[in-house]
């Protein structure tokens, strides 16, 4: 009788857990659009305190998020004594939005080089590290022009270990010595490059059938709605997102592009001005 009874009261409590984490909301999943430098680093668009978009490397080798002190100053980052700030908001191109991660300002060397010598084809102004990196599951795929974050609940990554200045002094060197090489040797670092035209549409991955459209975005603006199926770019026909993707691939910040769409039954044209996003 006694284990029919225990038997019983752990097919209750298992019942239990199974619809308590039945009850629970899926983990949240960002599209996060991203690109690869020139020196196939990955490169996303985030604003800081407000202020942006700005151009930062996704870097699990780094600890935590690391900034310039040009971005410091134009995001008003306020530091403590040892160069670490709270941001008071960090958002990514795609909506996440990280809650006030610590960050660290500083010229890192690599960065300093990369701009001098205008070898990553974009003006790089951080390094997304460990500390905001790590509460998230990253899908990386290098044919599309989207990653997919999701969120982990309930983990909070191991406290950073304090970063020391002993031995790092020659290496911060290298920084602005690659400037003067690239001044004697009469490199310009090329950043006129403008970035790739936002539009703020999620689209499904067979065809281009419109899945969601950001609110506030050009997409939005210009008439676009979830289920309008996008027939060209300009006089170019698109079948699927990867021609769409090409389609849009060279098309600038402010650039006016016309979309044919059906809706419904209705054939529409729709004019689309290009954002820069966040």
């Amino acid at each position: 009788m006694r284990w029919r009874l225990a038997l019983a009261c752990a097919c209750a409590f298992a019942a239990t857990g199974a619809t308590r984490a039945a009850d629970e909301p899926p983990p949240t999943k960002y599209e996060i659009p991203f690109r690869l430098t020139d020196t196939k680093h990955v490169l996303v668009r985030a604003k800081i305190n407000g202020k942006g978009p700005f151009n930062l490397i996704m870097d699990t080798g780094a600890p935590a998020v690391f900034i310039t002190k040009a971005v410091a100053k134009k995001a008003n980052a306020e530091l403590d004594s040892k160069g670490w700030t709270n941001f008071d908001t960090f958002e990514l191109e795609g909506g996440l939005k990280v809650g006030k991660p610590r960050g660290r300002v500083e010229d890192l060397f690599q960065l300093d080089g990369m701009n001098g010598l205008g070898i990553a084809g974009v003006e790089l102004h951080g390094v997304i590290g460990y500390n905001v990196l790590a509460k998230y599951r990253i899908q990386y795929d290098f044919t599309a022009d989207k990653l997919v974050m999701e969120e982990i609940p309930g983990f909070e990554p191991p406290a950073l270990v304090p970063l020391g200045t002993k031995g790092g002094g020659d290496l911060q060197a290298m920084g602005p010595l690659m400037k003067t090489l690239a001044a004697l040797m009469g490199i310009k670092p090329n950043f006129e490059t403008v970035p790739r035209g936002f539009t703020g549409v999620l689209s499904e991955e067979d065809g281009v059938t419109v899945k969601s459209v950001f609110a506030g975005s050009p997409a939005e603006k210009a008439g676009l709605k979830p289920g309008d199926r996008i027939i060209s770019v300009k006089d170019t026909d698109v079948s699927d997102s990867q021609e769409l993707l090409a389609a849009l691939a060279k098309a600038a910040v402010g650039a006016k592009i016309p979309l044919t769409i059906k809706r419904g039954n209705t054939m529409k044209t729709l004019q689309l001005e290009l954002g820069r996003g966040l």
